[in-house]
């Protein structure tokens, strides 16, 4: 049935495993089955998961609504060391059907050979399942929760696995709230499926519909070379070496316009209009990743800060440059006025009109920033 659906779209590798994966450009307009085969997937049990990333303690306001900041989550790899154990990990390919003679005997062997790419298990101590092979590619699963343990006991092994291996990412199971984890502890280990609770709106959602604006939203962009190179020694990217600052990007913010065409007057204030402040800042490495912000305009539509920022950054390729816009309230929590992220390689010197967008990700068809960018190395 397979066959007959996809027909000659279907990717087949032709042999048992894969030696190497395929490039993007080969698999334009094909589809790829990647799963375990169905003898380890129907073997293969639930395990039970526990919320061990719950924080304690009350959330602030600002926080409920649209998540912790960006720079905050780069604390949880630290805070999560303190509580998990780093020896070993468990199937996460796992499923609740214990093994099934009848079921079995149903699985037509043919549908084997129609799994390109093979998942493999991530079993046992972390060491092995991360051995590179040199004549077998594979697949593994981590949950966000996995992956903070793998990276932050085994983050250069599972750069050099990821150059020739495939890793997926995906939200713990105790998220449902639809919320999201931060996807740049995937991408900055080589990730290359983060999956994500697209439902879930917030800042770590706005990261991801930034990090894909470098390939107009297509779901796919280049991993940069320094996560894909080794140098003279064979050895990878450190994820926890601190490097030197490659460049530093200047950001002055103007001014801003449109919310009194795209809000009602009373939006924001009732009797008043609205005083507009911006955050911005980095997200990226934890070297890299800071926000700052500009003062509030008081009672302006049309507010005008000119006030500028500096950040110092040390893996640009990883980095995207986040703008929110809110307006301030003293007695409750500050209403949001609009939010964008740009990835910082795809910023151009000059002064430009920046979009904004609102808490799903849609543009709104008036609201934008007057900005100056700049690199100085």
């Amino acid at each position: 049935m397979v066959t007959q659906v996809f027909g000659d779209i279907l990717f087949t590798c032709g042999a048992e495993c894969l030696s190497e994966f395929p490039s993007p450009e080969s698999l334009k307009g094909r589809i790829i089955i990647s799963t375990k085969p169905p003898k380890e997937y129907l073997e293969s049990k639930k395990p039970s998961e526990k919320d061990n990333g719950s924080q304690k303690g009350k959330k602030s306001s600002e926080e409920k609504a649209w998540g912790a900041e960006i720079s905050d989550l780069s604390q949880k790899m630290i805070a999560y060391s303190e509580n998990k154990d780093n020896g070993e990990c468990q199937d996460d390919e796992a499923d609740s059907h214990h093994e099934n003679p009848n079921i079995q005997q149903n699985i037509a062997p043919e549908y084997k050979h129609l799994i390109a790419i093979q998942a493999g298990k991530s079993k046992g101590p972390i060491s092995e399942w991360l051995t590179v092979d040199p004549i077998k590619v594979k697949r593994i699963s981590l949950n966000e929760e996995k992956l903070i343990n793998v990276a932050l006991n085994h983050g250069k092994d599972l750069i050099r696995f990821t150059q020739r291996n495939l890793l997926r990412v995906y939200p713990k199971g105790m998220r449902v709230d639809s919320s999201n984890y931060n996807p740049l502890i995937g991408w900055m280990h080589g990730a290359q499926m983060v999956a994500f609770n697209m439902q879930g709106h917030g800042r770590p959602l706005w990261l991801m519909q930034g990090m894909f604006k470098a390939n107009g939203g297509c779901g796919y962009v280049k991993k940069p070379e320094l996560l894909l190179k080794t140098d003279a020694n064979n050895e990878v990217h450190d994820p926890k070496r601190l490097l030197s600052v490659k460049t530093t990007l200047k950001v002055k913010v103007y001014m801003g316009k449109g919310w009194h065409l795209d809000f009602k007057r009373t939006h924001f204030d009732a009797y008043s209009p609205p005083d507009f402040y911006v955050k911005i800042g980095i997200a990226g490495v934890a070297a890299d990743s800071r926000v700052k912000k500009t003062k509030a305009i008081e009672d302006n539509w049309i507010p005008i800060w000119n006030d500028e920022f500096e950040f110092p950054l040390t893996v640009p390729e990883l980095a995207l440059l986040r703008i929110e816009v809110h307006e301030y309230d003293m007695s409750e929590i500050d209403d949001f006025g609009g939010q964008t992220c740009i990835p910082v390689s795809e910023l151009r010197t000059g002064i430009r009109a920046v979009p904004i967008y609102n808490e799903k990700g849609e543009k709104y068809p008036s609201v934008k920033l007057l900005m100056r960018f700049e690199f100085v190395i």
